[in-house]
């Protein structure tokens, strides 16, 4: 491979950005929404593959969603795909855990749910990153922070959209002081399945078998789940927990792994007719 990369001074010049994306096979997108929309507007060569990890076109018409585990339609958009939408960190475990469920009739599109998701604190960019760094930060840091209060976060679209719900969870994301990692639970009443527990289990066994996303009999580490588990790695752990009445769907892996870097990097070996952990760390 020959990555191609822009100076400094041409980073901002369209002409060279234009040039640049229209020469490579593959681009790869880390800007914000409209600086991500923009720079697909410069693109007019047929054979440029676009790997969008904003959160500009996870939902537009046209484009691939990035999730190739959701199911072989998923997998075979992402491998002929000129556009691609790299998912969500937060809406990757929600969606990796309610999606089947809504696939298969487990649950009924119609089902409110909740999400809980603790992330650490590099999924809020360089800002936050430096807010979190900076010796005389303030001390509330010290401890969890919820935030998205309004129930309008940038996540919530994908999520009501890919898993086929018709209305977006409560969504409670939690910011902590660690870098990276992620755990992401859905709770349920077992009384708004169609199915038991055993079922739902059943079905991620037989869906998650990769090597990046796999199903995990045990929930956490003795009786806790943390968030910081699988941080620095690529890979995305599913399991169950709970009781005959109440049971808890949870996700465990990594904010700037399966949920970012690491999913587009997915998404290019496929492109590539590559093994899709090629590169990845595991």
């Amino acid at each position: 491979m020959t990555l191609l990369t822009l100076p400094e001074e041409l980073r901002k010049n369209d002409a060279a950005r234009q040039a640049a994306l229209n020469e490579c096979d593959i681009a790869f997108l880390c800007l914000p929404d409209a600086a991500a929309k923009q720079a697909v507007a410069l693109v007019t060569s047929p054979d440029t593959v676009i790997i969008d990890a904003s959160t500009a076109h996870r939902t537009a018409p046209g484009w691939a969603y990035g999730f190739p585990e959701l199911g072989d339609g998923f997998a075979q958009a992402v491998k002929i795909g000129k556009r691609i939408a790299v998912p969500g960190c937060h809406a990757s475990g929600f969606i990796a855990l309610v999606q089947p469920l809504v696939s298969s009739g487990l649950l009924a599109k119609n089902t409110l749910l909740t999400c809980h998701s603790v992330t650490g604190y590099s999924g809020g960019g360089k800002a936050m990153i430096a807010q979190y760094e900076d010796p005389s930060r303030s001390p509330l840091l010290n401890a969890p922070r919820q935030y998205g209060l309004g129930q309008q976060h940038k996540h919530l679209p994908e999520m009501r959209a890919v898993t086929g719900l018709e209305a977006p969870p409560i969504f409670c994301p939690i910011v902590a002081d660690f870098y990276s990692g992620m755990a992401v639970t859905v709770p349920l009443f077992v009384s708004q399945l169609k199915g038991s527990m055993e079922d739902v289990r059943q079905l991620y066994r037989s869906l998650y078998t990769g090597p990046v996303v796999h199903w995990k009999e045990i929930c956490g580490e003795e009786g806790f789940f943390s968030a910081a588990a699988l941080s620095g790695l690529d890979r995305m752990e599913i399991s169950v927990a709970g009781n005959g009445d109440r049971i808890l769907l949870t996700a465990q892996y990594d904010n700037l792994g399966k949920g970012a870097s690491g999913a587009a990097v997915e998404c290019m070996n496929l492109v590539l007719s590559l093994a899709p952990e090629t590169g990845l760390s595991l």
